[in-house]
């Protein structure tokens, strides 16, 4: 029997860390569908799932966000 692990949830801070990428280029890339968007967890707090923005360090040039089509 496989247990997965859950999701994380990762905060600003933390993506920051890991990518390397500044806020304003990462909410940049976000838009234009090259970065994993943000989930909202709370009405003043957001997150990324730690799958997405391992999913992005593995081919940061390729990556596309297709959840919206």
């Amino acid at each position: 029997m496989q247990i997965e692990t859950p999701d994380r949830i990762l905060r600003l801070k933390t993506v920051l860390e890991r990518t390397g990428l500044s806020r304003s280029t990462m909410y940049r890339k976000m838009q234009d569908g090259s970065f994993p968007k943000n989930i909202q967890i709370s009405t003043r707090c957001t997150g990324w799932r730690e799958s997405a923005i391992d999913a992005w360090l593995q081919r940061p040039m390729f990556y596309s966000d297709n959840s919206d089509q």
